[in-house]
């Protein structure tokens, strides 16, 4: 029997060539997508600190802006007006490493119309407002904070379904909010949210100014990683073929 070698052709791996290149394409394009998501990241950094360092606007111009644009988020707004404070909807939150609620209260403009405002922060135990008495301010109040859009559905599936019978809110839900407040259809309710500022309130709590600004920016990070990545399969790829063609 004749022993033949295999041509050349069918000796070549081309399917271990062919997965490292599939390989190496997702690599690249992953790296890819993290530089445009950094430089996303960076113009939105930019855009909230301009608008946070802006003069703060009448609430008059923010519902302007938002009528015209459906964007107020992050612009400074001064209003004044007064608390429906038994309307208080409580919103699941950590602030500073301990458990407890943000409190969205119905806040009736001057102007005419609602609009919740986020007092700020107070702990698990102080839920009720007998517990936190004097910051139960009434009459008329002048407040200052940031304007935030709303939301047009629950962001995730992973949250929980809000339980407005226990006034427990995991995502700000305005219609149930307003409805479970005994808020009367009749009465515009505007869409958008403002995060008061960190004026002390009276007993201090709530306590103010919980807005989050220093969003996370890692993007660097993932895009050097993945094409760490790659450089280091094109780098193994070469060491074997290299070895194969020697052997």
């Amino acid at each position: 029997m004749r022993d033949e070698a295999a041509p050349a052709s069918a000796r070549f791996p081309w399917a271990a060539l062919l997965s490292g290149l599939v390989a190496l394409c997702i690599l690249l394009a992953l790296g890819t997508w993290q530089v445009q998501r950094l430089h996303w990241k960076e113009a939105l950094l930019a855009d909230i600190d301009a608008r946070t360092h802006a003069a703060p606007l009448s609430f008059g111009e923010v519902e302007r802006l938002y009528e015209t644009t459906g964007d107020v988020d992050y612009i400074p707004v001064t209003t004044s007006g007064r608390f429906h404070h038994a309307g208080e909807r409580h919103f699941l939150a950590t602030w500073n490493g301990q458990s407890g609620f943000y409190v969205y209260t119905p806040f009736e403009l001057d102007e005419g119309g609602i609009v919740f405002i986020n007092r700020g922060f107070v702990p698990y135990d102080r839920k009720a407002r007998s517990t936190r008495a004097e910051g139960q301010v009434e009459g008329e109040v002048t407040i200052s904070g940031l304007a935030r859009n709303p939301l047009t559905g629950k962001p995730s599936w992973i949250l929980p379904n809000n339980d407005p019978d226990k006034n427990v809110f995991y995502w700000k839900d305005r219609d149930a909010m307003a409805r479970s407040a005994g808020l009367r259809s009749a009465v515009r309710i505007f869409p958008f949210f403002i995060d008061a500022d960190a004026t002390p309130n009276p007993g201090g709590l709530p306590v103010g100014g919980v807005t989050m600004i220093s969003l996370p920016n890692s993007h660097l990070q993932y895009a050097l990683t993945w094409y760490g990545l790659a450089v280091a399969l094109v780098g193994v790829m070469g060491l074997w073929f290299w070895n194969r063609r020697s052997s």
